[in-house]
């Protein structure tokens, strides 16, 4: 089992920064894939970012690339999501999961998941 503890969430103006982290207890995330998603009121879960266990490849789709970037830290079984130039459709919870495939397609492909954090965005 792994437990994802996700923090950094909080209120922004548009244009400012936040930096996400997600910690991982019960087993190391070294060979797992780590994914980002979030979710507003009354949307589908939407995915933001993807790193490999490797941390060679990242993966973002049109609506963050450029803005945000994931990494990893393997030693600290940490995941961190930068955002910058926050705009407020950006408001929402934001949630890490962990994926024990290397190329996971969309949520039901992740096997273990955080609570989420909140990041609103105001303008």
């Amino acid at each position: 089992q792994v437990q994802l503890v996700e923090s950094g969430g909080g209120l922004v103006q548009a244009g400012g920064s936040l930096r996400l982290s997600c910690a991982a207890s019960g087993r190391t995330l070294s060979s797992y894939t780590m994914g980002w998603f979030r979710q507003a009121p009354g949307k589908e879960r939407e995915f933001v970012a993807r790193i490999s266990w490797s941390t060679v490849r990242t993966y973002y789709p049109d609506s963050v690339k450029g803005r945000f970037t994931i990494s990893r830290d393997n030693a600290k079984n940490t995941v961190y999501l930068q955002m910058n130039s926050l705009k407020p459709e950006d408001t929402a919870v934001y949630y890490c999961a962990a994926s024990a495939l290397p190329r996971p397609l969309g949520p039901r492909d992740y096997d273990y998941w955080g609570q989420g954090t909140q990041v609103t965005v105001s303008s």
